[in-house]
């Protein structure tokens, strides 16, 4: 795969080429200086070095490795089914399953759970990922669409593209926020941390924005019902953290909290509403919380 870039922003005229795609690319800083090694990494169609200054018109153009094929096997990993058909079929995944194999997880994952409990499923996304529409955090569970077959698949990628396909999650944020509120502006990964995303407000990173709602108040902790607008990596783990209010059990972003013992972070994807790709009447799905979820609530509220 080919990724074209192009200098048009004065404000990014003398960057060092490396820093440049840090902030502009998903990967990460060393993946980058082996494709630059490699010469898969060009400006005008020309080798550069990393310490290479841009400037105003330059293009990049940056041949990703061929990905190395991983073996999916089928395992028996129970999976909770809220709803099946013949297109599609809506899960609740449960907290400490990765969603489908990379590098660093090759097995027991969603994927290879359903490629033992599903005969079909769709193959737009290639062998590591078939199904997979969307995606939630390892540490997050919830509500989550698998695709049986390329047509629905592809419906349902517009409804992500568009807006209409609706997620709503529940947070236990640390910090008490009494009033409704939205966050909105570009993510980008992190220089200093390539796991974490941060907020900002140039447009160099990934327009962003989630609707929050106050659901309950507690001494030291508050309840959000948080509504996607827009589905980026880590979104509402990172927007919240933006303005101190982790959520409560998010290592990655400094939510940990000696007094609650969780499951992974408190955040739950309990809502989900799209068009139904064959019938085009409209599904809604909505789960109660897990039991490590409500017992913490419960826990606080007394």
């Amino acid at each position: 795969m080919i990724i074209n870039l192009k200098i048009n922003d004065i404000s990014d005229v003398d960057t060092r080429l490396d820093v440049y795609l840090v902030n502009h690319t998903n990967f990460s800083r060393s993946y980058l200086k082996t494709l630059n090694d490699e010469g898969r990494i060009l400006v005008n169609n020309e080798i550069k070095k990393s310490g290479y200054k841009l400037k105003i018109g330059d293009s990049i153009s940056i041949e990703e490795k061929p990905i190395q094929k991983i073996d999916t096997a089928p395992e028996n990993i129970p999976l909770n089914i809220v709803y099946e058909d013949d297109d599609l079929l809506v899960i609740n995944k449960q907290v400490g399953l990765v969603v489908h194999p990379c590098a660093s997880t090759k097995s027991h994952t969603l994927v290879n759970a359903l490629m033992y409990h599903i005969k079909n499923l769709s193959t737009i996304n290639g062998v590591l990922r078939p199904g997979i529409v969307h995606r939630l955090d390892k540490d997050t569970g919830g509500l989550m669409i698998v695709a049986k077959n390329d047509n629905s698949h592809k419906f349902l990628s517009e409804q992500l593209k568009d807006k209409t396909l609706n997620r709503e999650y529940k947070a236990l944020i640390k910090g008490r926020i009494k009033e409704d509120f939205t966050i909105e502006g570009y993510l980008m990964r992190n220089p200093k941390n390539r796991e974490q995303m941060i907020l900002t407000q140039s447009d160099k990173g990934k327009y962003s924005k989630t609707i929050f709602t106050v659901d309950a108040v507690f001494d030291h902790y508050t309840l959000l019902n948080c509504k996607l607008t827009t589905g980026r990596t880590h979104q509402i783990r990172a927007h919240l953290k933006s303005i101190n209010h982790p959520i409560v059990g998010d290592v990655l972003y400094g939510g940990v909290d000696k007094n609650i013992k969780t499951n992974g972070q408190l955040l739950f994807a309990y809502k989900i509403n799209f068009v139904h790709p064959r019938s085009k009447k409209n599904m809604q799905f909505q789960v109660e919380l897990p039991e490590y979820f409500q017992n913490v609530i419960d826990l606080i509220s007394k």
